[in-house]
């Protein structure tokens, strides 16, 4: 996420980034789902009290995943102008019937998802026909892309992934 972080930094945005609690402390083992939401919400609080603009909300695999709860009910204050998710666990690895995208159609805002073609969490296939039923959806896939988006040659998201994303987050800017 720092390569991602500078990306957007380099096209002009201000990018603000936490640390969840267990990493923070250095634990492997995730929190619950409310202690995570809580520290994106905080961070998202304190980022808008020094912020006059859009904002939008970016989030890495699980860190997405969190983002979007929250913003499905409407937790952000004030509302983004959008997500971005980089990698969505759309559910574990070889198990697609574990979906966890129940809670995506009541996101109100334009959402991006940008995804590795050769993604364990969920196929192509899959993902397009999530956003499909996604009106405010769009999906940027990255060919041969893993979870992290990286292809096979070993290199980070692409700068042509950032320049889409950046463009993305533009015209929904525009579209305010």
């Amino acid at each position: 996420m720092r390569h991602v972080a500078a990306g957007f930094e380099a096209r002009g945005f201000r990018v603000v980034t936490f640390d969840f609690p267990y990493m923070a402390e250095g634990r492997k083992l995730p929190d619950k789902a409310p202690v995570l939401e809580a520290a994106f919400i905080a961070a998202w609080t304190e980022a808008a009290r020094q912020t006059n603009g859009p904002m939008f909300v970016a989030g890495k695999s699980m860190g997405g995943r969190m983002a979007s709860m929250v913003a499905a009910r409407s937790g952000f204050d004030p509302a983004p102008a959008g997500l971005i998710f980089f990698g969505y666990p759309l559910h574990p690895p070889n198990k697609p019937a574990q979906r966890r995208d129940a809670h995506l159609p009541s996101i109100e805002v334009p959402m991006l998802f940008l995804h590795g073609t050769k993604d364990p969490f969920g196929t192509p296939e899959e993902m397009t026909g999530l956003v499909a039923g996604l009106p405010l959806a769009e999906l940027h896939l990255v060919d041969r892309g893993d979870h992290s988006l990286i292809t096979g040659r070993g290199k980070p998201v692409s700068e042509a992934s950032l320049d889409h994303a950046a463009q993305w987050a533009q015209g929904s800017i525009a579209r305010l």
